[in-house]
């Protein structure tokens, strides 16, 4: 397919690269200070750090993934989007003001506060390795992409994605990562709107054949509300959409720190509503995507080559299609599309895990004298190195079948715990760290046996995890809860009672 990248598609494609690195240049002097690098010094628009937000849930993930699991399936994944409500008001009315008034950037320093630097160093930790595993699937995704168009391979592609989004990222700060997000959401919902323009017109009985195609096939489904948590039901979205936005919007450092971005507590909360109410149309959209696509090719089956026609290859028919349907230079702005949601994501995970590095480690245990100067070199080198961390994740995720399902189970193994650590200390006062210890320990033992206890054979099979992989992070989190509860309502000796009323 490498014939049909024409040169316009390629001059499109990087001059959008070149202008992207030099707007993130623009900003190097707003961020030639820590406070200037990680947080823009306080002085961001809450309309502004709000399409942020949106451009971080806003990746290939979504550009691509989720036309492939309505093209694969149906929509179930709806429902996650419908629980961002949920999580935007918890956030607003507690986590929001606790970050506002308790921490400066790391969400994890109130996790100190409460139970000790163990805790700090467990939430700042997880971050970092769902971090990782967020990073290479979005690079895995891109390179999906610019293999159908040009020839080259996986690994060519996430290396020089990953060099991209690394430099000017590393040059700007949050600044020009918040900035750099708000253009990059409205080029690459105008790629989606031009995709589905395309795709209705093309139908040969009408755009309103799409949705008699798709409804025969029940495309449209948001699954079975069977009482069922084996299967996907729409039960087990729900579960997982809470706990997960909860994580995002409550305890997940790109958000937390992009709360310190703006002037107020209020502006912080409204930069979530704006995301949280935005995001629901925004997932609708690619769903619809996918959803048209499944029409399309099962009108124009002749078009679809055979080694796209098994199961599970939704993933990889919106790029054939973008190959094979879009005209010279149309292309190349929807593949600057894709590109600009893959880097809205990426950039503000490694500003966050550097922001991690240097505060949660660097400054606490290593250097705790560091200046300016070394602080400001500190966050580059260590955005450098996340940025080849996570450029390394991607070649390492080339051989996914699902991206959307291996990223949600990735996800729920890596901060499964940590919204319940949050919960816990926000709700249950007299819940002690030792408790809480106790609670990670068995939450995390949970976590590794719903991952990897599938499947089992005999005399094992006792021990089996049936339930869906999606459920990963919610038994993480419902674990460390009820263990933490259970230890917190035991009865202290006499003599610690009266110490602690004293």
């Amino acid at each position: 397919m490498q014939s049909q990248f024409f040169f316009v598609d390629k001059a499109i494609l990087m001059a959008y690269l070149l202008a992207v690195i030099l707007f993130g240049a623009y900003f190097r002097k707003k961020s030639n200070t820590a406070s200037g690098f990680m947080i823009a010094n306080g002085r961001l628009p809450s309309w502004a750090v709000g399409l942020s937000i949106v451009g971080t849930f806003v990746s290939s993930i979504t550009f691509l993934a989720y036309p492939g699991q309505a093209y694969n399936f149906n929509w179930d994944v709806f429902i996650f989007s419908l629980t961002l409500p949920v999580a935007a008001l918890v956030a607003s009315l507690y986590f929001i003001p606790l970050y506002r008034t308790r921490v400066r950037v790391s969400a994890y320093e109130y996790l100190e506060q409460r139970f000790g630097s163990w805790a700090r160093i467990y939430g700042s930790l997880s971050f970092m390795l769902g971090s990782l595993a967020r990073i290479g699937m979005i690079l895995f995704l891109i390179s999906l992409v610019l293999h159908n168009l040009t020839g080259w391979s996986y690994a060519a592609i996430i290396v020089m994605a990953g060099i991209g989004v690394t430099a000017y990222t590393v040059v700007g700060g949050i600044e020009a990562v918040i900035w750099t997000d708000v253009i990059q959401v409205i080029i690459l919902l105008s790629g989606a709107v031009v995709s589905i323009i395309i795709l209705l017109l093309d139908m040969p009985g009408g755009p309103g054949q799409v949705f008699a195609v798709a409804a025969q096939a029940h495309k449209f489904s948001l699954g079975t509300w069977d009482l069922d948590l084996v299967r996907p039901t729409v039960w087990v979205v729900i579960l997982y959409g809470i706990m997960e936005n909860l994580r995002n919007f409550g305890v997940d450092q790109n958000y937390v720190q992009r709360y310190q971005t703006t002037r107020s507590t209020r502006e912080a909360a409204r930069s979530v509503w704006t995301a949280a109410i935005a995001y629901i149309p925004i997932s609708a959209l690619f769903l619809f995507i996918g959803t048209a696509l499944f029409a399309y090719y099962t009108v124009h089956s002749g078009q679809l080559p055979p080694e796209l026609q098994g199961r599970l290859m939704g993933d990889k028919i919106y790029p054939h299609f973008i190959v094979t349907r879009f005209p010279p230079g149309l292309r190349g702005v929807l593949i600057a599309a894709i590109f600009a949601a893959a880097m809205s994501s990426i950039d503000s995970s490694l500003n966050c895990v550097s922001s991690l590095t240097l505060l949660d480690f660097y400054k606490k245990y290593i250097n705790k004298q560091a200046g300016e100067k070394t602080a400001i070199k500190m966050l580059r080198i260590f955005t450098v190195a996340w940025g080849i961390l996570g450029t390394l994740a991607g070649l390492a995720m080339i051989q996914v079948k699902t991206a959307l399902e291996t990223g949600w189970q990735l996800a729920g193994i890596a901060g499964g715990g940590v919204i319940g650590l949050f919960l816990l200390g926000l709700g249950l006062k007299r819940v002690r760290p030792w408790q809480a210890v106790v609670a990670v320990v068995v939450s995390i033992l949970s976590i590794v046996w719903a991952t990897f206890a599938r499947d089992l054979s005999e005399p094992w099979s006792f021990l089996e995890c049936t339930w869906h992989t999606r459920m990963i992070g919610v038994i993480g989190t419902v674990t460390l809860l009820v263990v933490g509860l259970a230890l917190a309502l035991i009865p202290l000796p006499r003599s610690k009672r009266s110490k602690n009323a004293g």
